[in-house]
């Protein structure tokens, strides 16, 4: 690449700074190809290097232009361009990048524009590329769209053109490096202390589980934390489209799903994936999300031994998750009558968890709903707890109460049977509370 000529700092434009940068870059990337320098000296090498590349150039820029640009270069070799800043802001939970100068950002629930910009639509794609390349990925005109994820299990989607109309996009839904565990959601209100206990008591005695809610909604969150209170003892098996899910248990076997090359062969989807989990004398079967006909191959686990097994599905309610699964079974191809449908869904799913994202983005448990069995051809669906919403304020702040319904679950005697004697206090705390004051009074 030729060397940028020397203009003086005032007149360098928006495009002088794109062309030094790339100067800069391609200089730079050529030097570690001829120096060989290992990853872990890479970084402290880049910077001496920047610092004699841009001597060269006799440009005199301020010392803020400079660093910022300094900056910029190594982002760009190092870490993920100019994104790399909002990756290591611990507030910003989601990066949407709308074509080059379009960014947005999600904080504490909340979406607003970043001051952060792309040079042009290369340079978006150049991220992507730096994305998707090192996981045997790849995104162009034939095949537009692609899931990734990044090396801190950041959920990652991408749209190149021509899908993309005004340029390449990038949706990036990044995980806390802190591991969330039960008591964050009790203090962030997401959950009471008495539904952890119930979750906690489902999960180990290998109910089958099912968390439902929108996008965003904090599904894969709170599969994380009921997939911690699976004993250390059992093996884990979890399959993924992108493998997201950071289990702490040691005997874990992570799988996830392989797009097909440049001829269209030798893709393995997530229904593949779970029927070869059934040869690997799996304990637990975690599926990231059910999307498809793999619904039927779960169900079929899930009523032939294999029970504790934990999944999500995009639903807005407990029933319309029913109703979701229903379809998906029926996308499998097999020609069932619905009625055959919805008793393998009765008997194989034990509870439904509805994960509600607020219109304030607040993320909370919104229902624990038990699968009590049929009547006639319909599923009979139980609350044990739910989320009743008293109020909003002139903020659009959402107010209400997470509390059991007083209904106590049938498969009571399974918990009891595998040690669990949940008392009054769990499912009518107000009930248990009257008791005890008047047993005091007495």
């Amino acid at each position: 690449m030729t060397r940028p000529s020397s203009p003086a700092p005032s007149r360098l434009s928006g495009q002088d700074l794109i062309r030094l940068k790339k100067y800069l870059a391609d200089n730079l990337a050529r030097a570690v190809e001829t120096e060989g320098i290992a990853a872990p000296q890479r970084a402290v090498f880049l910077q001496e290097q920047i610092s004699r590349i841009y001597d060269q150039t006799q440009l005199k820029l301020p010392d803020d232009v400079r660093k910022q640009i300094f900056d910029q270069v190594l982002n760009d070799l190092l870490g993920f361009g100019p994104i790399q800043s909002l990756l290591d802001d611990p507030e910003v939970t989601e990066i949407m990048v709308n074509g080059p100068k379009k960014v947005y950002v999600e904080r504490k629930g909340q979406l607003s524009k970043s001051t952060v910009t792309f040079d042009d639509d290369d340079h978006v794609l150049q991220i992507i590329d730096h994305i998707i390349l090192p996981l045997g990925r790849r995104v162009d005109a034939d095949s537009p769209t692609v899931d990734a994820r990044l090396p801190d299990g950041s959920r990652v989607n991408a749209v190149v053109r021509p899908v993309a109309v005004d340029g390449p996009s990038i949706t990036i839904r990044k995980f806390s490096k802190d591991k969330l565990k039960v008591d964050d959601l009790i203090n962030f209100g997401s959950m009471t202390q008495g539904m952890a206990d119930f979750l906690r008591a489902c999960v180990i005695a290998r109910f089958n589980i099912v968390i439902s809610g929108g996008t965003g909604s904090g599904k894969t969150t709170l599969l994380n934390v009921l997939s911690g209170f699976i004993p250390e003892s059992e093996r884990i098996i979890t399959i993924e489209d992108a493998a997201e899910l950071q289990l702490q248990q040691d005997h874990v076997m992570r799988m996830e799903t392989k797009t097909a090359n440049v001829d269209g062969v030798g893709a393995v989807s997530i229904r593949e994936l779970v029927r070869n989990s059934l040869r690997m004398r799996p304990d637990r079967i975690v599926v990231g999300e059910v999307r498809g006909g793999e619904a039927l191959d779960m169900l079929q686990a899930m009523n032939t031994g294999h029970d504790g097994s934990l999944t999500t599905v995009h639903a807005n309610t407990p029933r319309d998750a029913l109703s979701r699964i229903e379809t998906l079974v029926l996308m499998a191809g097999m020609d069932l009558p619905l009625k055959v449908v919805r008793q393998q869904i009765s008997s194989a799913i034990d509870v439904i968890v509805q994960q509600t994202r607020l219109r304030d983005g607040q993320r909370k448990i919104t229902a624990i709903t038990e699968v009590a069995g049929m009547e006639g051809e319909t599923v009979v669906l139980t609350d044990i707890f739910k989320f009743e919403q008293t109020s909003v304020s002139s903020e659009g702040k959402v107010a209400g109460e997470l509390k059991p319904t007083g209904i106590r679950p049938n498969f009571g005697p399974r918990l009891e049977a595998a040690g669990f004697k949940l008392g009054v206090e769990i499912f009518a705390p107000k009930l248990a509370a009257e008791q005890k004051a008047g047993r005091q009074v007495r």
